[in-house]
């Protein structure tokens, strides 16, 4: 609690301008006792960090139920919590706006993905890093190959201004870009998939996010690695400096794994014959299906978003889809599955689907105590390798001391139910492990792509 009204008094209400520490000190009798009221009876007013953030998959942005979400907007409001202040977001469109508001005063610190580098070095200072990345050439798959820097000459270039990409580019001689102040790497990246530009520079996370909306994309050279992103703020605001890093060593431990996979695990696979081939059937076969999936996800508390993007993992949206070991239908169900729930024909879509809707809310039942989204995965994968396996594999992540109601967790114990040092001591065996990791992953990758075709439900 005391280190905590130290704190409280680094912060001048609504700015967060920081006292040196020996005033901080000299006014701690002031900031003691009655936290809630100030020295005259009358409420103290709360204290507000100002954060400049860019609108972005990456960073900030509203969700479909028009909720507040996003990387560094989760970060930030842990961060304020940890503070004990409430938060007031500045959105931009562009880094360049981003950094210009900071270097102008109007915030306390920057959240947009910023890289850490020597050049924002001599100007700003920088929280911890909390991701590494790669900045990668992007231009259309149809682009010529380009494998050396030599090949980057004639190449147009446009990179998004007071970006890092510029000064990664600066230090390549003999080739020319231009800096765009009026769009932000976003749109650069579409303006390359419309063919309005050769290339654009961006970083892996927003690269991966992108082409799967845009599949003609392609990474064409790797221009630096080991890019770690940070906070950046002004110089000379040490208190401020060392609270984000205070903060981040235990958010680290227990959160940031957690955040990144929420955000970004769908991510991981990226296959172009088939993101291509879905956005098509989006378009020739989920209109016949969508009515179905709104009402029997709604039925069964389930997102219909992610019914819809599951039933497209084990079908393709075909009702008379069969794997070789015997499952059918929409939701590919096993015939002892389908009998339990009633069901008398697997190849009747609505049948198929509403079934599989209630067999996903029986597996999402066993890990009820867990919050969503991670509620959502496990049931999922759950669905995919057996209530059995699944209940081993809990069993598995505590030995190991995991987490078996974190899906970040999960997912790297699954894979082990196919080791037999592991298997041979479970109540149900070896099983294909890796299965229902990719299983998840593809689902959620589905329901990221189709969440505009389910607006407005």
């Amino acid at each position: 609690m005391y280190m905590h009204r130290i704190y409280s008094c680094l912060m001048i209400t609504r700015h967060l301008l920081l006292f040196p520490l020996l005033l901080c000190m000299m006014l701690l009798s002031s900031c003691g006792g009655d936290e809630s009221s100030s020295s005259s009876g009358e409420p103290a007013e709360k204290d507000i960090l100002t954060v400049l953030i860019i609108n972005s998959p990456t960073a900030y942005y509203y969700d479909r139920d028009d909720q507040l979400a996003g990387p560094e907007y989760e970060m930030t409001q842990s961060f304020a919590a940890y503070l004990g202040v409430e938060v007031e977001y500045k959105a931009y469109d562009s880094t360049f706006q981003v950094i210009d508001a900071l270097r102008n005063g109007e915030g306390d610190i920057a959240a947009a993905g910023l890289t850490i580098n020597d050049s924002r070095k001599q100007h700003f200072d920088f929280g911890p890093a909390y991701q590494t990345l790669e900045e990668k050439l992007v231009c259309r798959r149809d682009f010529r190959n380009i494998s050396s820097v030599e090949d980057l000459q004639g190449v147009e270039i446009v990179v998004s201004a007071d970006s890092s990409y510029t000064d990664t580019l600066k230090q390549i001689p003999g080739i020319d870009w231009q800096a765009d102040t009026e769009r932000n790497t976003q749109a650069l990246l579409e303006a390359v998939a419309e063919r309005e530009l050769d290339c654009t520079v961006s970083d892996t996370t927003l690269f991966n996010i992108e082409r799967r909306y845009h599949t003609e994309l392609a990474g064409k050279y790797t221009l630096a690695d080991d890019v770690k992103l940070g906070w950046m703020l002004k110089k000379g605001n040490d208190g401020l400096r060392q609270s984000i890093e205070e903060w981040f060593a235990e958010y680290s431990k227990a959160d940031l794994e957690q955040m990144l996979d929420r955000y970004y695990g769908y991510v991981e696979i990226f296959d172009y014959v088939d993101t291509h081939k879905f956005l098509q059937r989006v378009d020739t076969r989920l209109k016949q299906y969508k009515a179905m999936f709104i009402d029997a996800a709604q039925k069964n508390d389930i997102d219909p978003v992610l019914l819809a993007a599951q039933s497209y993992q084990e079908s393709h949206w075909n009702r008379k889809a069969k794997s070789p070991t015997g499952v059918r239908g929409m939701m590919m169900l096993t015939q002892p599955v389908a009998k339990s729930l009633g069901v008398k024909s697997r190849l009747d879509a609505k049948e198929n689907i509403y079934a599989g809707a209630k067999f996903l809310a029986k597996m999402k039942k066993m890990v009820e105590h867990v919050p969503e989204p991670d509620r959502s995965w496990l049931g999922l994968a759950a669905y995919n390798v057996g209530r059995g396996h699944f209940r081993d594999a809990q069993s598995l992540a505590r030995k190991l001391g995991k987490d078996p109601d974190k899906w970040s967790d999960m997912k790297t114990v699954l894979p082990l139910l196919s080791e037999k040092k592991y298997y041979k001591d479970l109540r149900y065996g070896y099983a294909r492990g890796n299965e229902p990791v990719t299983y998840v992953t593809r689902i959620r990758n589905y329901q990221h792509l189709l969440q505009k075709h389910f607006n407005g439900l």
